[in-house]
């Protein structure tokens, strides 16, 4: 019986072994989970607040557009009555000008 309380003793240390290596192994791989799942939180995290400022910088820049657009039509609005009034003003001149060569004698 004294050797199977050996071999019992011995199988027992190699267990404790094999479980203290396990443990170790299970907490190193555990540190390294938690230290990947960090960085990709962190990394998220920068492209979530990169996101954020390009949709703000996208809805100023439609703002803008948007405001450039109102003046452009102003601007075409403008454009044609200054056109309109450029016409009536030579209809004008070339209307005064014929009345004054056709009706009014040359002195």
């Amino acid at each position: 019986m004294g050797k199977l309380k050996y071999i019992d003793t011995k199988i027992d240390a190699l267990e404790h072994k094999i479980e203290t290596k396990i443990d170790a192994l299970d907490k190193k791989f555990e540190a390294k989970i938690d230290a990947l799942d960090k960085k990709f939180e962190a990394k998220f995290e920068k492209v979530e607040e990169r996101l954020n400022s390009l949709e703000i910088k996208q809805t100023k820049l439609t703002e803008k557009v948007e405001g450039m657009n109102d003046r452009l039509q102003s601007v075409e609005g403008t454009q044609k009555n200054q056109v309109w009034a450029l016409i009536v003003l030579l209809a004008g001149a070339i209307a005064t000008a014929g009345f004054r060569t056709f009706f009014i004698g040359n002195p």
